[in-house]
């Protein structure tokens, strides 16, 4: 061989190995490029994970990885339209990986083309019948179309593929429910329950049979249930409410002893059954049984001394069986032993305003305000304890707190305002009053309290009717059976020479309320006197008398004046 020939051969080979080198090298920084996009996605760097398989793609376009990826970041960034294309592209180049396939039947079903999900992931189930994810996405694909017999196709592909489950089990019961079909579903447990054992599924069946009022029967499956699982909380609690349905009293309480002290059953779960119980049962349970119900909420208590649900559940124990001194004990505790907890503040300090207990209440609500700057709502409370403390100024005070600290809130300001204005009217400072209530009104115009409020205390003055009028009117067509509204709009009524225009609307307040009002009796006969319907008139009189509790200072003089009157006449 000429060394020319020879010397080609080789620069030809060394060519060649270049070439084969350099591709290589190319697929490698390809792959570490997508690599670092990976890494990216994982770190939710979603915009430059995108940036870098675009890249990456530009130079590969037949790269499935980078594909599938930039779909997958595309649908992290909301953009659905790449998601499919980048997503359809991947499947197209590799489309017998699973993965692929699975994610996009995922994103037709996020973006609702459950059509296209279904036939994707019945697709995928041909290719791939041991994945058992796909059978139960498919069987949610089919009951978000309420296509419940389908579903329960599907499930019975489950158990042909994979073997009958309690989960099948239960899964077939909740479709078999919501098709209508409860005695099937139930039907379907006791099917299971003949050839497996399921504390769950006996439960459940005890369940059912209490619903049938076939106490013995549900005794039996609740007991079967208990063999299988001595501590099961659902089978104690289904069995103690035969006991209970049943008054056996006396095998009741000592398995609900059992269940309070088991330690498969949270805090909350005991906290939550007790609740219940006490709002099913009527009063004469409760009294009858106040012992054993003490020795279940204070052996709570002993077991969980700092447990909030406990604590609370106890509070609310005491006080439904009015001993609210116990019941304010356990709530003052509960807020204690959890000075962050915004709701066991709140509970105790809604507990003092029930119980009417306004010096505490001024000071806790103010103290809970401290602790929790963003609830106005604290300062609220402590606001109603300064009112019927008579601290108007207190009250005052509050009101220009709640405004600083609520710029924003406008029901807040609102309330703020309407509580002003109040205020102001009991300490006699009637500019500060409107200009309050004026406030509240740029708020809201048709604020039905302050309108009404607003119109009553003009009538009392006197003047401006025709604008009390035209706020009263909105109360009373806002709120036809308000006894109040329809007081204050009659009365002005009255005022302005219109007492048989007035006479319908007291007649309708009657109906609902106003006879239990000392004031808005004293109005009623006030026009029927004007009217000369004077019998009837001392005869609501007499009424408001005998409701009279210092509101009307002066009611039984001006009573005497108008007998005095009708003589007269």
């Amino acid at each position: 061989m000429s060394k020319i020939i020879y010397a080609a051969l080789v620069s030809a080979i060394l060519l060649s190995v270049d070439a084969v080198a350099q591709e290589k090298s190319s697929e490698r920084d390809i792959e570490n490029r997508i690599i670092t996009a990976v890494q990216k996605y994982d770190e939710r760097d979603f915009r430059k994970a995108s940036e870098i398989l675009r890249d990456v793609i530009a130079e590969a376009p037949d790269n499935d990885a980078a594909h599938f990826y930039l779909g997958l970041s595309g649908f992290c960034l909301n953009d659905m339209d790449t998601a499919e294309r980048e997503m359809s592209k991947a499947v197209s180049l590799d489309p017998g990986n699973f993965w692929y396939r699975y994610r996009l039947a995922m994103l037709y079903s996020a973006t609702d083309r459950k059509d296209l999900a279904i036939s994707m992931y019945e697709d995928i189930l041909e290719d791939f019948p041991k994945k058992s994810d796909l059978y139960y996405g498919l069987i949610d694909l089919y009951i978000s179309q309420n296509e419940m017999d389908k579903a329960l196709e599907v499930l019975a592909q489950i158990e042909t593929v994979f073997g009958r489950t309690e989960a099948t089990a239960l899964a077939r019961f909740d479709l078999l429910l919501n098709l209508g079909r409860r005695d099937e579903a139930y039907g379907s447990l006791q099917k299971f329950n003949e050839e497996y054992s399921s504390p769950q599924v006996l439960s459940m069946l005890g369940d059912y049979q209490m619903s049938m009022y076939n106490d013995s029967l549900a005794l039996e499956s609740y007991d079967e249930a208990l063999e299988l699982v001595p501590d099961y909380a659902p089978a104690i609690l289904g069995k103690s409410e035969v006991y209970r349905v049943t008054r056996r009293y006396d095998e009741y309480f000592p398995l609900m002893e059992t269940f309070m002290a088991s330690e498969s059953v949270t805090p909350a779960g005991k906290a939550d059954y007790m609740q219940s119980l006490f709002r099913r049962s009527d009063p004469l349970f409760l009294k009858s049984f106040s012992a054993e119900l003490d020795s279940m909420v204070n052996g709570c208590v002993s077991r969980y001394p700092n447990d909030s649900s406990i604590l609370m559940t106890a509070g609310v124990y005491y006080y439904g069986t009015e001993r609210p001194d116990a019941a304010k004990m356990y709530f003052r505790r509960n807020m204690d032993f959890h000075p962050e907890s915004l709701s066991a503040a709140a509970s105790y300090v809604e507990l003092l305003m029930y119980m009417s207990a306004w010096d505490e209440l001024s000071s806790e609500g103010r103290a809970a305000f401290r602790r929790f700057p963003s609830e106005p709502t604290f300062l609220e409370m402590a606001s109603v304890a300064d009112y019927n403390l008579g601290e108007y100024g207190k009250v005052l005070d509050i009101c220009d707190t709640v405004l600083a600290v609520s710029a924003g809130d406008s029901v807040t300001v609102l309330n703020a305002y309407t509580t002003m204005g109040d205020m102001y009217h009991q300490l006699g400072e009637t500019k500060k009053a409107y200009k309050a209530y004026d406030e509240a009104l740029k708020i809201n115009p048709e604020h039905l309290p302050v309108l009404n409020n607003y119109a009553y205390f003009l009538s009392m003055e006197g003047r401006s009717l025709k604008k009390a009028y035209a706020m009263s009117r909105i109360t009373v067509e806002k709120e036809p059976d308000n006894p109040t509204y329809l007081d204050t709009f009659a009365w002005i009524l009255h005022l302005q020479g219109k007492d048989l225009e007035a006479k319908p609307f007291f007649k309708h307040a009657m109906l609902y309320g106003g006879k239990e009002s000392a004031v808005i009796l004293d109005h009623y006969a006030e026009v029927l006197f004007s009217l000369g319907e004077y019998d009837l008139a001392f005869v609501y009189w007499n009424q408001a008398k005998s409701r009279n509790n210092g509101e009307i200072p002066d009611l039984d003089e001006r009573v005497r004046v108008r007998k005095e009157q009708m003589k007269n006449r």
